[in-house]
């Protein structure tokens, strides 16, 4: 109600309809109290404006979010960024890989949470997100502060599309950039020489040859070798999270068939002998085989093996047979489309993208063609006569 003497500044058919600004005197001078009426008819207010135009710009601005749909209770902005986050990671818990999950869950719990966790999301402020990434980019990877901000980023929108706020402060901010490295790409007789100083050369070959990954070499079933049609068919992908190995679909979440040289032949069918179809190809046959230790496993020996042999030899893990086999796919005259299935990727473009410095010969043709296009034209124009403009 408006103080004693005081006279409303809208009508009170405006009122109901509108809202109403009403002035009220304080010790600092006189303020202004916008009321108004929210969508669900509840009443809301807000106090302490300066002037009487800021507190009508207020009231216009409320009127207005109402129309379009999108007004946000200031009230619902109060709640905190930690109440708001531990629900929205608790619900992507059953619909992401468990290693995605693992680094979704770990940003939240080690970056997020402590920075953010207690400020009410409508406080949180844009130049504050940036000045937060800024400082994660000087002592972190690119690869972590992406995944960070996209954490932050992904609550707030919950929060946005939820009407708690009408925008997201984490979005539009400077973010770094990944740097790729130059890929490995190991030659015939590199992997040869890998698989011979390793202990397991069936896995090294297979690896190399298929470009599976090592979640889906360790997933793959007897059952799911076609010697005849020398294919293998990718459906499970077996990853170690946190100890604990979880078996689930691909990463694409589709299954596909891939095919292998026939010197694998033998090698595949050696690793399945004895063996029911719903067995693992490797491993025990019922455990599945692990990735191995970066430092010390066996892989990381038999790299440093192969490189007292070949001083050219790279440092590689194992998910870079995965880019030798594009390599040496492409290399042997595979087009795109193929390496595509090959690799499970999801368009040809992502492939492209992906190993783009592996179609260097395609730009040569270009080039050589733009050349022979050339010289044909000059030839062309030596043998038709040039006429000059007739009298």
């Amino acid at each position: 109600m408006p103080l004693a003497g005081s006279k409303a500044c809208t009508t009170p058919s405006a009122a109901r309809r509108m809202g109403s600004v009403y002035p009220y005197s304080t010790t600092a001078g006189r303020r202004y109290r916008v009321i108004y009426r929210r969508p669900d008819n509840s009443q809301g207010q807000k106090r302490g404006f300066t002037t009487k135009k800021d507190a009508e710009l207020y009231l216009a601005q409320v009127e207005t979010s109402k129309a379009r749909g999108d007004y946000v209770n200031p009230t619902d902005a109060k709640i905190s960024v930690g109440v708001l986050g531990t629900e929205w990671v608790d619900g992507r818990r059953s619909v992401m890989k468990p290693s995605t999950f693992h680094s979704v869950e770990s940003a939240w719990r080690v970056h997020v949470e402590p920075k953010w966790g207690k400020r009410a999301i409508g406080g949180v402020r844009h130049s504050e997100v940036q000045t937060w990434i800024s400082g994660l980019a000087a002592t972190h990877s690119a690869t972590t502060v992406l995944r960070v901000h996209g954490v932050l980023a992904a609550i707030l929108d919950a929060a946005v599309h939820d009407k708690r706020l009408t925008q997201n402060p984490a979005r539009a901010v400077t973010l770094p950039k990944k740097q790729r490295g130059r890929r490995a790409y190991l030659t015939h007789a590199q992997v040869d020489t890998l698989a011979t100083q390793s202990r397991y050369p069936t896995i090294v070959y297979t690896l190399a040859y298929t470009g599976i990954r090592w979640g889906e070499l360790s997933g793959l079933r007897v059952r799911n070798v076609d010697t005849a049609r020398r294919r293998l068919r990718i459906e499970e992908n077996a990853v170690l999270v946190n100890a604990t190995m979880h078996v689930g679909s691909t990463k694409t979440n589709e299954a596909r068939s891939v095919p292998y040289p026939g010197f694998l032949s033998e090698a595949l069918r050696t690793a399945s002998l004895g063996k029911q179809p719903e067995d693992l190809v490797f491993g025990t046959g019922e455990a599945h085989a692990r990735r191995p230790q970066s430092q010390d496993g066996w892989f990381a020996s038999a790299v440093r093996r192969a490189q007292a042999l070949d001083p050219t030899f790279p440092r590689i893990s194992p998910h870079d047979l995965r880019h030798t086999a594009a390599s040496l796919a492409i290399s042997a005259g595979a087009n795109v489309k193929a390496v595509q299935r090959m690799l499970g990727h999801a368009s040809a473009t992502m492939t492209l993208d992906t190993y783009a410095d592996l179609f260097d010969d395609d730009l040569n043709r270009v080039s050589d063609a733009l050349d022979r296009a050339r010289q044909s034209s000059l030839v062309l124009a030596d043998v038709v006569p040039q006429h000059g403009p007739t009298m």
